[in-house]
């Protein structure tokens, strides 16, 4: 059974509801397989810049490259509601953000994801009022990295805290169906989580102070051993395993038969 926008939007822990458990995915078999499996949300994420194609950040992430991601994992499934990141310099108009969600949508998105909070109020009201759903992002933002000079945590401050709330309660008022929270510290995301009735979706703010979590699917099952980082979790060790066969392989074919 399709797992819909409103289903996402009603999910609270508060409520007793199960964490909404999210997971990335960037091609058609691994989607299949977190299909398969029981994932509520594939996040077709603009992290794809790194772990896929090999850049620094998310900021060379252009539509092309999400379109041709978004439409591979949609066809490998079934039950999940797939999200497509709009990446960076997609959606600095109202009008530019909804050619580019309905981009998405038309490729097999079931809904998509901006960063950004009150300042991109004008930007979701639009996208939302063209029927399309939409996922919040708050705290750390990949996309500005460049500007802040690095990856920091945020909710360090009183007015850090109180800026978020304020941002989450926006797009709460806007119609967002979620909001994920991003190397916040896990004060404060519970303090986001607890102020708004949609749910928030955690990665790297601590667990149980959000009403789910995702994560990097290449961090998870330990196939980009580069980098991880220092919040993930591996639970298999996939690049080990690869090492392993083409080892095996190299030794099969030396062998005369």
């Amino acid at each position: 059974m399709k797992i819909t926008a409103e289903q996402i939007k009603s999910r609270k822990t508060s409520k007793g509801d199960a964490p909404i458990a999210a997971l990335t995915a960037y091609d058609y078999p691994t989607a299949r397989l977190l299909d398969e499996g029981g994932i509520d949300i594939l996040l077709v994420g603009d992290s794809l810049g790194m772990v896929v194609l090999g850049y620094e950040d998310t900021t060379q992430v252009t539509m092309d490259h999400m379109l041709h991601h978004v439409a591979a994992v949609a066809r490998g499934t079934q039950n999940a509601l797939v999200l497509g990141d709009l990446p960076i310099n997609t959606y600095n108009t109202p009008e530019q953000a909804v050619a580019n969600a309905q981009s998405l949508i038309y490729v097999g998105a079931d809904a998509v994801k901006l960063e950004g909070g009150r300042e991109k109020e004008a930007e979701i009201n639009a996208v939302i009022n063209a029927g399309i759903p939409v996922v919040g992002h708050l705290g750390m933002l990949p996309q500005s990295v460049k500007e802040e000079g690095g990856y920091k945590k945020k909710g360090k401050t009183q007015e850090q805290v109180e800026a978020l709330i304020d941002s989450a309660k926006c797009l709460e008022k806007a119609g967002c169906i979620a909001i994920v929270l991003e190397s916040v510290v896990p004060e404060a995301a519970q303090a986001i989580t607890d102020a708004i009735t949609i749910p928030t979706i955690g990665i790297g703010c601590g667990r149980t102070t959000t009403d789910g979590e995702v994560a990097v699917i290449t961090d998870l099952v330990g196939s980009y051993p580069w980098f991880v980082p220092p919040f993930a979790t591996p639970r298999a060790s996939v690049a080990k395993d690869i090492e392993q066969a083409i080892q095996g392989y190299i030794s099969h074919i030396g062998k005369k038969v």
